[in-house]
């Protein structure tokens, strides 16, 4: 074990302790105002793995020298945080939102229960199981829009909002397991293992889908009474409404960039082009999320940089443990590092058994979400409903206990089906 390695493990520590103690940085910035302005940018759970891998980085060059650094920095595949910045954005857009708006709405009001109630369950059950064939960044973007005025706002009981949060991720993260390709987990080793969108739906999709409608069914019992028509801000201004040839364009850039998901010289392209038609069509459109999508991907490139060098003590551990551990291995290891970093892991073990192949992936989807690192599109889910917590920040304890039930649902379908 090199010095780097040893160094990168203790800063990889520091950074998961940060992100445990973000809510405490709002706190101290509220007693502090001389340096508000720093605390509150190290309270952003978004900044935290950015901000370490800079400090790591920076001893790095120290250590090894620069060009090492560079080279190592340079040695990283990033294309998961910058399709997840673009399809944030993208999937943001007012005519992307009204589309689904008008499907859920109109879902809803063919349920035969309180119309309100069935659109809270329609964006914990379906929207995730969409992200199948939308991708999941996508599908957790959509649902924590929709979720943000109708669950996620004030006068809302604090520990149902981090239930609510706890289901949110983890119907994500297990929702696109229908397919091959929309789960970052699964994306991983689905080229390796050769596994196609048929062995997904029959060995983890009809499982997962069981799952999402249970949990989903579970939260929404539980704020039926706490829900109330959201209550539209004074100062907002009434809007031009889109036509359904612009949310149809909008919804083929967002199909563009889905189909081009790995391949960022062409989805960058096409996002170049989108920014261009919101511009010329400006009069349908509601600012941009850059800001929340740029904090996203700047997370996820931190995540990248430090989780690069936890290969030597992840994948011993990994390799190390039959099937059944090797779920159990999986669910917590996901919790203090990125899920796809742990199935890749996995797709590099040679001579894995086919069971132990079904138990990494199994435990790496069912942990996905006991934290915000767990999964790529959780800080999508963080930088969206924050402000709807206590001090506009969401406490990581608070997300890890409301994470446990729905966790335990979706851990009991793929153990014991």
């Amino acid at each position: 074990m090199s010095d780097i390695n040893l160094i990168a493990a203790v800063i990889f520590g520091l950074a998961l302790l940060h992100t445990f103690a973000a809510k405490s940085f709002e706190r101290i910035a509220d007693r502090s105002p001389r340096h508000a302005g720093l605390f509150h940018l190290l309270g952003e759970i978004e900044v935290v793995f950015g901000f370490w891998a800079f400090i790591f980085i920076a001893i790095m060059a120290l250590v090894a020298g620069g060009d090492q650094a560079i080279e190592y920095l340079e040695s990283r595949h990033y294309t998961e945080p910058l399709f997840v910045f673009v399809i944030m954005v993208v999937a943001a857009s007012r005519p992307v939102l009204e589309a689904v708006k008008a499907v859920i709405g109109a879902a809803a009001k063919a349920a035969p229960v309180d119309t309100l109630l069935a659109q809270v369950w329609l964006c914990f059950a379906l929207v995730p199981l969409i992200g199948s064939f939308i991708t999941e960044p996508a599908a957790m973007t959509l649902a924590a829009l929709m979720l943000a005025r109708l669950v996620f706002r004030p006068g809302m009981p604090e520990w149902l909002k981090y239930a609510a949060l706890g289901v949110l991720f983890v119907n994500i993260s297990i929702g696109g397991t229908l397919t091959s390709f929309a789960a970052p987990p699964v994306l991983m080793v689905a080229s390796t293992w050769q596994w196609d969108s048929a062995f997904m739906a029959a060995n983890f999709g009809w499982k997962a889908a069981a799952a999402v409608l249970i949990n989903a069914t579970a939260i929404s019992w539980l704020l039926r009474k706490h829900l109330t028509a959201p209550v539209e801000d004074m100062d907002d201004k009434p809007q031009v409404r889109v036509p359904p040839v612009v949310m149809m364009i909008h919804l083929v850039f967002l199909a563009a960039v889905v189909v081009f998901a790995h391949h960022p010289v062409v989805f960058l392209g096409v996002f170049l082009f989108f920014l261009g038609y919101t511009q010329a069509y400006a009069q349908y459109q509601s600012p941009l999320i850059l800001k929340e999508g740029l904090l996203v991907g700047f997370f996820l490139a931190g995540l990248v940089v430090l989780g690069g060098m936890q290969q030597w003590w992840l994948q011993p551990i990994v390799s190390s443990l039959e099937p059944t551990a090797l779920f159990f291995g999986a669910l917590g290891l996901t919790a203090i590092t990125d899920n796809a970093a742990l199935t890749y892991l996995g797709s590099l073990i040679e001579g894995i058994s086919d069971p132990a192949k079904y138990m990494l992936v199994a435990g790496a989807v069912a942990g996905g979400g006991l934290t915000v690192i767990a999964n790529a599109p959780n800080p999508a889910g963080v930088a969206l409903l924050r402000e709807g917590f206590n001090d506009g920040s969401i406490g990581i304890g608070g997300l890890l206990v409301g994470a446990l039930l729905p966790t335990a649902v979706a851990a009991a379908f793929f153990l014991l089906f």
